[in-house]
């Protein structure tokens, strides 16, 4: 059954279904209706990055030590708290980390978010998008590890402190590093359709007090979800980062 195309996907179809089409060949993919070729998890993705991108811009040009304003300040307040969690979960190496930690958790955050608003959704409540930000932290981390400790002295962790056991190790650590993607996509992408659909239900069967409840439970449930993916991908960090760091 197609999805319903909420208002952004729709002009996207009617007006960039060409182009569409030559963004998902070049990839070797086609669509399962080449002339609806944009889906709402796509759009929104494309929403979500230009949405980043404006605030942003905008937060740069207020930019100031002496005067700063609540919107600067807001944005101090988060990455001050990034950066305290990346210094206690991963060390005193943790702020390295954080240009890629922050991006991912204010671009899961934005998602997560953005479902609030009339005639938009989540596009983390399509598994594609949850996957691919899993898929992300996972060939991050492992490109760390290589990087860090050498291709042998990582592989070497794989079979654990006792060589006795490593018969055991390797493949516990192998499934156990291959949970982890899979993990980090059905916990954020569960809870998230879960919030959505229950909000959807009470905004269509009452009206004000109730609806708000459930939008104020979808906002909390945003940030917590964006929280816990971000803190997931800082433990597998720090497992990469050598001991005498932290």
């Amino acid at each position: 059954m197609p999805e319903h195309e909420i208002w952004l996907t729709r002009l996207f179809n009617d007006s960039l279904a060409p182009l569409g089409r030559s963004v998902l060949a070049a990839v070797n993919l086609h669509a399962e209706n080449p002339g609806r070729p944009w889906t709402n998890f796509i759009t929104m993705e494309i929403l979500v990055a230009l949405i980043i991108i404006v605030v942003f811009a905008i937060l740069r040009g207020r930019l100031s030590m002496d005067r700063p304003g609540k919107f600067q300040q807001t944005f101090e307040v988060l990455y001050d708290s990034l950066k305290g969690e990346t210094q206690q979960n991963i060390g005193h190496s943790g702020p390295n980390y954080l240009p890629f930690i922050g991006t991912l958790g204010i671009f899961i955050l934005f998602s997560n978010l953005i479902g609030i608003v009339p005639g938009f959704e989540s596009p983390t409540m399509n598994p594609s998008v949850p996957a691919g930000c899993a898929m992300l932290v996972f060939c991050y981390y492992n490109f760390l590890g290589f990087k860090q400790m050498g291709v042998g002295k990582y592989l070497a962790h794989f079979a654990g402190p006792i060589p006795a056991l490593a018969i055991l190790m390797i493949p516990i650590e192998i499934v156990s590093h291959l949970a982890r993607p899979v993990s980090l996509t059905i916990r954020l992408f569960a809870n998230m359709l879960a919030g959505e659909k229950v909000t959807m239900v009470f905004l269509s069967l009452t009206y004000l007090v109730a609806p708000a409840l459930f939008m104020g439970l979808h906002v909390f449930v945003s940030f917590l979800q964006a929280y816990i993916f971000v803190l997931l991908t800082m433990m597998y960090v720090a497992d990469t980062v050598p001991h005498e760091e932290h």
